[in-house]
């Protein structure tokens, strides 16, 4: 019998705001754009199949079967999933992963003098003088 475990704890999957499964973000941040046909149709099979935490152990003749998939190709799909970071997979266990969290911009703290310098420079492009 296969014991269920969370392959990465840190990426459980929410709902996200737009409440789908699917996340938009599929598609706005392109990352289907890393998948060929068989890695979105092994995606897809994933996300209908998986519990509440993204996992499923669908073996790969079910699988295979169910997408009309060669052994091959289904290899190349998952490991296509896993390096684009949409899935984990440790036989026979797959999680869907939570997306990558949104870049964030990072913010540069500028020194006083930068900033008195800086403002010399936008008056004098203005044509100001202090």
């Amino acid at each position: 019998m296969t014991i269920k475990r969370v392959l990465c704890p840190e990426r459980i999957r929410q709902i996200p705001p737009q409440f789908s499964w699917v996340d938009h973000r599929l598609v706005r941040e392109r990352y289907l754009d890393r998948c060929n046909p068989p890695a979105a149709a092994l995606y897809l099979f994933l996300v209908t199949v998986a519990d509440v935490q993204g996992l499923s152990y669908y073996s790969d003749a079910a699988v295979g079967r169910a997408l009309s998939l060669a052994s091959a190709h289904l290899n190349q799909a998952r490991d296509d999933l896993v390096q684009a970071g949409l899935i984990a997979f440790q036989r026979p266990l797959y999680q869907v992963l939570a997306l990558d969290a949104p870049r964030p911009v990072e913010a540069r703290v500028l020194a006083a003098d930068e900033i008195t310098l800086r403002i010399g420079a936008l008056r004098a492009v203005l044509g100001r003088t202090p």
